[in-house]
Formats: structure tokens, sequence, C-alpha cells
């Protein structure tokens, strides 16, 4: 029985979170309509804001621009994933006796500041020994900053208000005098030919040097990000040796990640 259009333009919804773009003859093959019937679905979903149209389909609204959402906006959203990624991440901590790592400003990253600070996920083989942590995100340095388990190192510069980060040369220049046991980075696309992006110039060049100065490089991302490309490209999959996710990346970027060598971790 065909789909009613208001559950074409549900499922469209998610097609466009999961492959980050969708074409007219696809969803005319998938939803077994005509092709007209389709682009008259696209035409109203523009309308509405939840997409917009390119030639022979649909990529969603906000691909490559510089939309961004305040941090308190973004703190709720996709909450439970973000947790489940965190906990993934904390497989890759550094080692308890005076490990070193860079924390990237954002809200997945801080979902995983905020276990380390829960002494529930304390390893009951961690020594007494602290690690070393810095951060251009001023929350996590905040919420970090008294644990018993960390040293916190906040780097300089001038604040971004919507993300809490620190950007500028001063951030940039601390950064190349670094080098970490492991980074953790946020992002807001993971695109399979641009790589990884973020609608700031300023944020962009942190995150390229926070990539440089970490040995090995975790990004976290839970899956809105992954088909989605931002305005600046900040780095290529295989500047990156893992991605952490919570659901498996659409079929052409798991082919782009494997073919980088990156390994892709669907956090449970």
């Amino acid at each position: 029985m065909p789909l009613l259009a208001a559950e074409r333009h549900s499922r469209v919804r998610t097609l466009l979170l999961q492959d980050g773009s969708v074409s007219v003859q696809q969803l005319a093959d998938t939803f077994a309509v005509t092709r007209e019937t389709i682009r008259r679905d696209l035409d109203q979903l523009e309308q509405e804001g939840a997409l917009r149209r390119i030639h022979g389909g649909a990529v969603p609204a906000a691909s490559a621009s510089r939309t961004e959402e305040p941090l308190q906006a973004r703190q709720g959203r996709h909450a439970e994933q973000k947790r489940r990624i965190a906990r993934a991440a904390m497989s890759y901590l550094p080692p308890s006796d005076g490990g070193s790592m860079l924390i990237d400003a954002g809200t997945t990253t801080e979902a995983l500041a905020a276990l380390l600070t829960d002494p529930l996920e304390k390893s009951a083989s961690d020594s007494e020994q602290r690690r070393c942590l810095i951060t251009n995100a001023v929350p996590i340095a905040l919420m970090l900053s008294s644990s018993a388990d960390v040293d916190v190192e906040m780097l300089g510069g001038s604040v971004r208000g919507i993300t809490g980060a620190a950007v500028g040369v001063q951030t940039t220049a601390a950064l190349r005098r670094r080098r970490a046991d492991v980074v953790f980075l946020g992002t807001n696309g993971v695109d399979a030919g641009f790589g990884l992006s973020t609608p700031d110039t300023q944020e962009a060049a942190v995150k390229t040097e926070l990539l440089a100065a970490g040995r090995q490089r975790v990004v976290l991302a839970d899956s809105s990000k992954l088909g989605r490309s931002s305005l600046v490209q900040f780095a290529q999959l295989d500047d990156i040796d893992v991605l952490i996710t919570d659901a498996p990346p659409p079929a052409l970027l798991a082919e782009a990640l494997s073919e980088a060598e990156v390994s892709v971790v669907v956090a449970p």
C-alpha cells in the first residue's frame, strides 16, 4: 500500500539525516511513486525549511552553511546518544599514571568531561596519579577545575560566546607547543568528500591545531553529523584515527572512512 504524503515526508527527513542527501530517482524507487510526486514532496519540504533542493534531489537545509546554534540549545539535543558516545570514548583515555589529553569544545566532548567527574566511571585500576587535561572549552575547564583526577590547563584566547570555546592566535600558538597522548574532538559535519567541518573559521583553525597536537586523534560525533558538511573544512578523513558515533555511517561515508583507515566505533 503506497505511503501517505505525511509518511513519505517523515521518511525523507530520516534519509536526509542518515545519508546527507537524497535523489529524486532514489525516492521514487523507494516509495514506488512517480518522480513528479517526489518533486512535489521535496518542494513542500523545502517550503517548510526541512531541506534545500539541488539538481536531481535535495540536501539538508543547513548543509554547507554557517548555521550554528548556541551551546545551551544544543546541550539537550541527542543527549542519550552523546552519553553513549562519551562512555565508549572512555576506552581511549590516556594512562592514569600521568597521561595527557586534549579535549575540544562541544556538547559531545562535554559529555565525556562529565564522565571524568563521575566516581562510578573511575576504573579500580586507576592509580592515584593525575592525568593532564588541556582544553579550549570554558565549560569543560570549569567542570573539571576541582577534579581530584585531572590537572586542567585552560588555553587562552578570545572566547566565542556561542560555543564557549577559546579561539584566535593565542590559542593556536599554544597548541603548536603541545603534544598530548590523545585528542578528543567534536565536529559539525563528517562528509565522505569534504572531510570534517565546522561553521566558524577561527574554530576550524583551532580544531586543525588540536588534531596536530594529539598522538591519537579521536572524533566524537553523533549520527546527525554523519554525511553532513559545514562551511569550513578543518581536516580530511585520513587526519583522524578513530570515529566514535551512535549509528553505522551511511554507505558512501563508511567506504570513505575505510579507505582512510579510520576505526569506526558504534557506541552500544
